[in-house]
């Protein structure tokens, strides 16, 4: 007589750690002898899963079912089952498989009327059942892992506790206490970015207006606090318009929605009907507001790609320029409350900097830089950097910090970075940032007699310092010298007096001091690739005989000259034509600043804009510079 196969236990589901040996049982009758195959999720057939019991040992869950038939072709399949995994690693080696709780539920304070999620996860063999209760009593139905609770009030408030048990043992989990909070005592948010990412630019050797000493240190110093605060930086050194143009057009494609933007400068500047221009490096004299950086304009950009912060610091002078013409009418975007505009003086007024302990600094770049770090709302920080610069007796009465801002968020620069569910956007920001900051890695050139080793390091992103050092010389060869050229030349914008040694305390130090070091400066600059010349100078033991050898290296575009910011057209801009034409490759100027601080002495950041002694200087009625009237409506400013 024949019997069709019918299953008398099913295989029961589990929950247990990583790696932990797991067997999984059918039982069931039929006529004959039966046979059984085991099956995965994806319905392939498990090797050697051929018997009533399947012994598995997982990293990751997986299901399975089995099918049993006889010889008769008739057959069953069992109900699926899980082996769930759950990442738990202090399970004594004596489980049997009663409840172990994994996750307990976390009490809470929420606000009236929000949703809030009470969750509770063991581990079991077999998978155990939830029972959630509150203040002892059961809530009917509520009886898997998570627990949600809609429009909080009154009445879901009190103690949750979770039952978990299968057919060994009961374990209770710990319980959760929920709480309304007060009107006035809403749990306030965690503000996050979804990145961070800071452009700074520092303006000091000008070709028609005195030189300045403090952008150096200043940017450096602020990009190193920056970058602690997590913020992908981009910091460069004497920008020409068309380069400023081309870095900030680059910075504005890092920028997106929770994007935590800020924009710093030092240089000259000044202010002309409501708005605010940074004087680039080729800047003529008299120079017209074609010639420099509108900041109305970058901010407008900024706020047009709708980062989340966008923050505005500048160190620079605000003298008014033809104050008697027709002030700017300029409509802003619609209300987005996220920018900040930090001045390091008030309008009309110079900021100043200062030799500080044998190093040059700007006073507001001092301040800001003592307080940026803080985690405090960015509007409090230049608060507090307001404070110390009033107190200040070299600058009192002569520059006070100007803040303004559309917040209408507790912002922090502090504030952490939250990636998840912007994968996409941050691969592309990081591999944009990599771009201009990628040093060259350590590389070696063997000689007759002897190794150089050459190391990279980046004081800014367009200043590389390359490091020599001689190593492994043989008997053969003494008195090593070492010299490193680069082609093309780079100029060396910190050879003046006193600056050179502020750029070799710059350096990191390595622990040991190279033979040689050579400093290329302006590398956005550059038309191709650099070529490293290393020249070795030795005496041959033997002969006595000095003798020269040579080797080059080519290293590509390192740093910010491999965005080719040269050869960026600029975007937007307005009335290009009437631009000077400088040819700032070959004809940029680093004159010898005379007008340096004494120590404990301010020294202006405001450009000279003043008409060289010619026929044509005594028809001008004033000093002012030559400027275009911009009433454009399409832009904005605060």
């Amino acid at each position: 007589m024949r019997t069709e196969v019918v299953i008398l236990q099913q295989p029961m589901s589990v929950c247990v750690p990583p790696n932990h040996e797991v067997t999984l049982r059918v039982q069931a009758i039929g006529t004959g002898a039966l046979k059984y195959q085991w099956f995965d999720k994806q319905q392939t057939e498990v090797a050697g899963g051929t018997e009533s019991e399947l012994t598995v040992s997982l990293q990751r869950s997986g299901k399975y079912i089995c099918r049993v038939s006889d010889l008769y072709c008739n057959y069953q399949f069992t109900e699926w089952v899980k082996v769930r995994i759950l990442d738990e690693t202090g399970v004594s080696c004596t489980w049997r498989g009663e409840p172990h709780i994994v996750i307990h539920p976390i009490s809470q304070t929420v606000n009236p009327g929000e949703t809030f999620t009470l969750k509770c996860a063991a581990l079991g063999k077999p998978a155990p059942a939830y029972q959630w209760y509150r203040n002892g009593r059961i809530l009917p139905k509520q009886t898997t892992e998570t627990l949600r609770i809609e429009n909080a009030s009154a009445d879901t408030v009190g103690s949750y506790l979770c039952a978990v048990s299968n057919n060994l043992e009961e374990r209770w989990s710990e319980a959760a206490e929920i709480e309304i909070a007060p009107p006035d005592q809403h749990p306030t948010p965690t503000l996050m970015a979804t990145d961070k990412v800071a452009l700074l630019i520092g303006n000091l050797n000008y070709n028609h207006h005195p030189g300045l000493m403090a952008p150096t240190m200043d940017v450096h110093e602020l990009a190193n606090l920056l970058q602690q605060l997590g913020f992908r930086v981009v910091s460069l050194l004497d920008l020409t318009l068309q380069e400023m143009q081309a870095a900030i057009d680059k910075f504005l494609q890092l920028l997106d929605r929770g994007v935590y933007a800020v924009f710093y400068y030092a240089g000259h500047g000044y202010e002309h009907s409501g708005r605010n221009y940074l004087v680039a490096i080729d800047a003529p004299r008299p120079y017209r507001t074609e010639n420099c950086v509108c900041v109305q304009r970058v901010m407008h950009s900024m706020q047009e790609r709708k980062a989340q912060l966008n923050v505005i610091l500048l160190d620079t002078c605000r003298k008014w320029y033809k104050q008697k013409g027709p002030s700017s009418e300029i409509k802003p975007l619609a209300p987005l409350g996220n920018t900040v505009y930090g001045y390091a003086t008030s309008e009309d007024a110079e900021a100043f900097e200062v030799q500080d302990g044998g190093k040059s600094t700007g006073i507001f770049t001092k301040y800001l830089n003592k307080h940026v770090l803080k985690p405090e709302r960015v509007t409090h920080v230049l608060e507090q950097v307001s404070e110390d610069l009033g107190k200040d007796p070299l600058v009192h009465g002569r520059q006070v910090v100007e803040i303004r801002h559309t917040l209408t968020e507790p912002r922090a620069l502090t504030d952490p970075v939250q990636t998840s569910g912007h994968t996409m956007e941050l691969r592309r920001r990081d591999a944009c940032w990599k771009q201009a900051n990628v040093l060259p890695g350590r590389r070696s050139l063997d000689f007759p007699y002897c190794t150089v080793e050459l190391s990279f390091s980046a004081l800014f992103s367009n200043v590389l310092v390359v490091f020599g050092k001689v190593r492994n010389t043989s008997a053969k060869a003494q008195d090593c010298t070492l010299i490193l050229e680069s082609e093309p030349q780079m100029q060396d914008i910190f050879s003046g007096s006193g600056r050179s040694e502020e750029m070799d305390s710059l350096l990191v130090n390595s622990g040991e001091t190279p033979d040689c070091t050579l400093r290329l400066c302006c590398l956005q600059r550059l038309q191709g690739s650099l070529v490293i010349k290393v020249t070795l100078h030795y005496t041959q033991t033997q002969t006595k005989a000095r003798l020269t050898e040579s080797k080059e290296l080519d290293i590509g575009r390192p740093l910010i000259a491999s965005c080719k910011l040269n050869q960026m057209r600029p975007v937007d801009r307005r009335q290009e034509s009437r631009v000077h034409t400088v040819d700032h490759m070959s004809n940029i100027r680093y004159p010898h600043h005379q007008n340096h601080p004494r120590p404990g002495q301010p020294y202006t950041r405001k450009a000279e804009n003043r008409l060289q002694s010619s026929a044509k200087s005594t028809s001008m009625s004033s000093n002012e510079p030559e400027e275009n009237d911009e009433n454009d409506s399409s832009e904005f400013t605060m």
